[in-house]
């Protein structure tokens, strides 16, 4: 098998596509041929070092793919099932050894593509909007990014709620996807102070709730934004790590609720990943959900890939393609 690996954190030079012996599942996993793996930030900041991680690094989290072989005291999955995860390290590779428990069957009529590309961007939007900050009819919520692959499935759930949505984009190509997936108003941040317009659209009111998936360039003027006891919802970090907060902070700018969530507490139990990812795909094959997959790059230039996102050139999803 062919697999990306990093033997020391740094750059996006640092990733060797290697060969390696394929390995064999054990008790409670499964060997998969991986046809798609998703690309996260969360991949550029355990290969940058933001997070301190083992090495040397089996790179990729995420993806979809074929079961070829399973491993003993597997039960509810068997050989040629198409199966998907998320938090399953190893996943930018031809094959991969995951434990069962971690894996969704994909149904009929959702390709192994778009099972990729919504495991951890469209679960995180899931529990967002359903319940770090439970939306409702009415509420305005500011949505950063609204354009990139968490943004746009983040608008449509926040539109089938009832939600009225502002959206923060890079230019106007992005603000008229987001547009498309729902958003209300749109912030071009390279010319508009989006915290001047938040409280201009909410008539000086502030949004009910942030969603920041920015960090350092946005978390301040995002507090700023909010209503007296709004939440901010602090998701990401993709302009870098957001500095130590006085809590004072919060209480000066109305009572407002800071969270940093994170994905794999939102799926702790088989109950929790089985029900976002069931709801999601639900959504996908009844055409109520858009999935846009904005680069399949292949799997050896997983470089290249890393390079787009954290330049904020893509829109949508960036997946690899083994």
């Amino acid at each position: 098998m062919r697999a990306i690996r990093a033997e020391k954190q740094g750059g996006p030079e640092v990733m060797q596509l290697v060969d390696v012996a394929t390995p064999k599942p054990g008790a409670g996993q499964v060997l998969i041929r991986v046809e798609a793996a998703g690309v996260n930030f969360i991949d550029i900041y355990q290969r940058s070092g933001v997070y301190v991680v083992p090495l040397p690094l089996s790179m990729g989290l995420e993806g979809a793919g074929t079961i070829e072989e399973l491993g003993g005291g597997v039960e509810g999955l068997k050989t040629g099932m198409r199966v998907a995860w998320a938090h399953v390290q190893g996943s930018y590779a031809t094959h991969l050894v995951a434990p069962a428990e971690k894996l969704v069957a994909v149904p009929e009529g959702v390709s192994p593509q778009l099972a990729a590309a919504i495991m951890l961007q469209g679960s995180t939007a899931h529990y967002l909007v359903n319940d770090t900050f439970p939306l409702q009819a009415g509420q305005t919520c500011l949505v950063h990014a609204a354009a990139g692959g968490v943004g746009l499935i983040l608008c449509q759930l926040a539109k089938k709620k009832g939600a009225r949505i502002i959206g923060t984009v890079g230019n106007e190509e992005k603000a008229a996807l987001a547009r498309g997936a729902g958003a209300d108003e749109l912030v071009i941040y390279a010319r508009q102070d989006f915290e001047a317009e938040a409280r201009r659209i909410t008539g000086g009111k502030g949004v009910d709730v942030v969603y920041d998936s920015v960090g350092k360039d946005t978390w301040e003027r995002s507090l700023r934004s909010l209503r007296p006891r709004g939440m901010m919802v602090l998701f990401g970090q993709s302009s870098g790590a957001v500095p130590p907060i006085n809590p004072q902070l919060l209480n000066q700018h109305g009572s407002l609720f800071f969270t940093r969530p994170s994905l794999v507490h939102y799926t702790a139990t088989r109950a929790e990943l089985l029900g976002r990812a069931t709801a999601l795909f639900g959504l996908i094959r009844d055409g109520k959900l858009s999935v846009r997959i904005g680069a399949t790059v292949p799997l050896a230039q997983a470089a290249q890939a890393h390079e787009m996102l954290a330049a904020r050139k893509t829109t949508g999803k960036v997946l690899l393609q083994p």
